[in-house]
């Protein structure tokens, strides 16, 4: 037998490896992120994001620490001998949210949430449940040699016990990893089912939701990156990544950080592609509709360790398609759909069935069992897809795409102090980044802070969720008052998102919720005399019949939409508004557009506002 099923272990096969790791050790539970000690596998439970100040059910899943007191690797072929191959069945099996209660849950989320703007995407899990026949144990050894066996292009393959509980799975996805100082993520999204063929594929890359998807995916796990990499991370791929069943596209985002790996660990709670964005609101989201915890769905094993140098290690899978069981054999497989704009309840329901069909297959548990092919990959090497994959950075930021330690700063703006405001959109971890390349001291405070502007070169009320013509939401007040005092001063300002909007509004331009909100979405845009791809993610919009506007605080110049009369962007003497996100991977020119919006501001004359 390859280990002892009474004692707690671990068995692992993580990606690019021809080894099976064995640890064992003792389990235990800590209360915080902080107090997971080196050389360990601790399994972090979704309620952990309480440690960010996020909302949760909290359903009181253990924080649990292997401590790894002996560890051993066996090659593959080794490892399956030494595995069981028992069978089992599953009994009293279903869902334990029915499909009509789902259905409802999808569609209150999508008129109420995304379609009052507050956020892009969010997921909302069900739980596929049966009581499973046999010893837990070796039937949980016997799925992880099946999933050794058959499956492919698996970040971890793994089971894990710890006396009460077992974890088996074959995860696809890197959450975060810190090696040698490199901080990593990898931002999974997009699906194609079964074993494509080629033009399926090409068909799959260039469809147009599939890439805003990845591309709304890429920037919330760049928000992480803002944090805990010295510089921002930069985007590598996009990839095709070919699995037993499944085809998905990735990217991966790399960057230098020099935060503790525990730290590293809690900023990044948790991955947008299980929660939502942005990341704070999607978490109050899904604890209002889901109504009960999530257990280990979602979150992550973390491998703690050190190098041979004595740094400090990390690898961190995010625990999808992981079936969890009890010591007394019910098993649960959670499973979540991605709610957009695009979303339909009865296709979401559908999507859930499938994709708990897809884990137990891939499991062991149900259907026929196909082998590996041992040709894997062929369809990412091939010419035209690889083609087809850079295609998809062709209209991406150049900032995020390529190295910047060496851009020098723009002599315009060196020095100058800028203050950003987050009102709970952490794409000001991003604008930060972007600023300081350009040369600015910057500060970033959260909107809850008694803000002192004093010494400020500039303020930038930032992005955030909500509706900006409600009066009663203190989040709304505040932000209005911090634009009003700027506006009213004559202080220079750039406003964004949201901010945007609610500068609108206190220079008298109606504000209407958009019929098709945009989330996530490329558009081309006339802004002030030039076409600019850039990134949107609002549902509201101020609009106007004429590009310009007399207000209070003087002249106003409107970048619309001639059609609709939607404002993209205003500038007046000593303030500017964008409704799109300038540090947004989707904005081509974004950091270009900002040094020319920074550069006119800072060199107006500074005064009161006019009569």
């Amino acid at each position: 037998m390859l280990i002892d099923p009474k004692a707690p272990f671990a068995l692992l096969r993580r990606e690019g490896r021809d080894a099976v790791e064995v640890l064992t050790g003792p389990v235990s539970t800590v209360d915080a992120l902080a107090d997971i000690p080196d050389e360990c596998l601790a399994l972090v439970p979704f309620r952990q994001v309480h440690e960010r100040g996020f909302d949760c059910v909290d359903d009181g899943t253990p924080l649990s620490v292997l401590r790894i007191e002996s560890r051993r690797e066996v090659p593959v072929a080794d490892a399956l001998a030494g595995l069981p191959d028992e069978s089992f069945t599953l009994d009293n099996a279903g869902f334990d949210v029915a499909d009509d209660e789902y259905a409802s849950i999808v569609d209150t989320v999508l008129r109420e949430e995304i379609g009052r703007g507050e956020g892009s995407n969010f997921v909302i899990h069900r739980v596929f449940e049966a009581d499973l026949s046999g010893d837990p144990v070796a039937a949980a050894l016997t799925v992880f040699r099946r999933l050794l066996a058959r499956e492919r292009g698996a970040y971890w393959t793994f089971v894990v016990h710890t006396g009460e509980r077992t974890l088996v799975g074959a995860t696809p996805e890197r959450h975060v990893s810190v090696d040698d100082g490199l901080v990593m993520m990898n931002p999974i999204s997009g699906t194609l089912r079964g074993a494509p063929q080629k033009q399926a594929v090409l068909d799959f890359l260039a469809d147009r939701k599939e890439i805003d998807e990845l591309s709304m995916v890429l920037d919330e796990e760049l928000k992480m990156m803002a944090t805990v990499a010295d510089l921002g991370g930069q985007v590598i791929g996009p990839y095709l990544k070919e699995m037993t069943h499944l085809v998905h596209t990735e990217y991966l985002l790399a960057g230098r950080g020099s935060r503790d790996v525990r730290d590293v660990l809690r900023e990044t709670m948790f991955a947008p592609t299980v929660v939502g964005s942005p990341i704070e609101n999607a978490c109050r989201v899904v604890a209002r509709h889901e109504r009960r915890g999530r257990g280990y769905y979602g979150a992550v094993l973390a491998l703690l360790g050190r190098d041979a140098q004595g740094r400090p290690t990390l690898d961190a899978p995010i625990l999808i398609r992981t079936a969890d069981i009890d010591h007394n054999g019910r098993l649960r497989v959670p499973v979540g759909a991605t709610l957009v704009r695009h979303s339909t309840p009865g296709g979401e329901v559908l999507e859930t069935h499938t994709k708990a069909a897809a884990v137990l297959r891939a499991l062991g548990l149900n259907g026929r069992q196909s082998t590996v092919d041992a040709a894997g990959g062929a369809l990412a090497a091939d010419p035209e897809v690889q083609a087809a994959l850079v295609a998809r950075n062709a209209t991406l930021a150049p900032f995020w795409l390529q190295p910047r330690d060496g851009r020098p700063a723009d002599p315009a703006l060196a020095g100058r102090r800028a203050l950003v405001v987050d009102a709970e959109d952490t794409f000001t971890g991003m604008l930060v980044h972007q600023l300081r390349v350009l040369g600015l001291s910057t500060e970033l405070v959260p909107y809850t802070r008694d803000i002192d502007t004093t010494g400020f070169d500039i303020v930038i009320p930032g992005p955030g969720p909500g509706d900006p013509r409600r009066t009663d939401d203190p989040k709304m007040v505040s932000m209005r008052g911090l634009v009003r005092d700027q506006l009213e001063s004559g202080r220079p300002m750039l406003a964004i998102c949201l901010s945007h909007q609610l500068l609108a509004g206190l220079l008298g331009l109606p504000l209407r919720r958009k019929a098709s909100p945009y989330q996530g979405m490329q558009r081309d845009i006339d802004l002030f005399g030039r076409t600019e791809k850039v990134g949107f993610y609002s549902t509201f919009t101020a609009t106007h019949p004429g590009p310009s506007l007399d207000s209070a605080f003087g002249p106003v110049e409107l970048a619309r939409d001639p059609a609709n009369g939607d404002v993209h962007a205003l500038r007046g003497r000593t303030f500017a508004g964008l409704q799109f996100h300038p540090e947004s991977v989707l904005s081509q020119h974004g950091i270009d557009l900002l040094r020319d919006l920074l550069t006119v501001l800072l060199d107006a004359p500074v005064g009161t506002s006019p009569e």
